[in-house]
């Protein structure tokens, strides 16, 4: 049975970030492809999905600011904030927030993000990808052949800045 990927953004670039589950919006449970945002639906989702979803994208947001990679098109905003609102994971952006299981065999992004170890090692346990990864602490992991990096959860508390910065850290270690 082929699995689908599921999730918004690019369906391809530079980034694609997994977490396990898609916002609780009847129109996003049987998702069955990438699908690009449109301006404002960042905003509707946290509106209908609280505050929860609102730090996934902040996070998200900041992450992509932080990380200023030289292939990356962030460099066109001022604040992460104008990013969020005018291209995260919309049609013409560089990266994907996916929930369905990292597809190991396809190139599609350039690096690969596990957000959450819980998740992490319940693709592990599944047999998603291999043991393979090295953990460079109880929080991150990278899968330097994989260009895959295990990080805590999308939240200002779990994913603070100093730990945004050291995820942008080992996704650079990798170029």
């Amino acid at each position: 049975m082929k699995i689908l990927t599921q999730g918004f953004g690019a369906d391809t670039g530079l980034i694609a970030v997994y977490i396990e589950r898609p916002p609780p919006m009847s129109e996003y449970y049987n998702l069955n492809k990438i699908q690009a945002l449109i301006g404002g639906e960042i905003n509707a989702i946290n509106m209908a999905s609280g505050n929860g979803w609102r730090k996934v994208f902040n996070v998200y947001a900041k992450f992509i600011a932080q990380l200023n990679h030289r292939d990356h098109n962030f460099t066109k905003y001022d604040v992460w904030q104008k990013y969020r609102d005018n291209c995260l994971l919309q049609q013409h952006s560089q990266e994907a927030l996916l929930f369905s299981p990292p597809k190991i065999g396809e190139k599609l992004y350039k690096y690969q993000v596990v957000a959450g170890r819980t998740y992490a090692k319940k693709l592990l346990r599944d047999h998603i990808f291999t043991n393979t990864l090295e953990w460079l602490d109880d929080e991150f992991a990278v899968d330097r052949t994989l260009n895959l990096v295990v990080c805590p959860y999308f939240d200002y508390r779990q994913l603070s800045n100093i730990k945004i910065s050291k995820l942008c850290g080992i996704l650079h270690s990798l170029d």
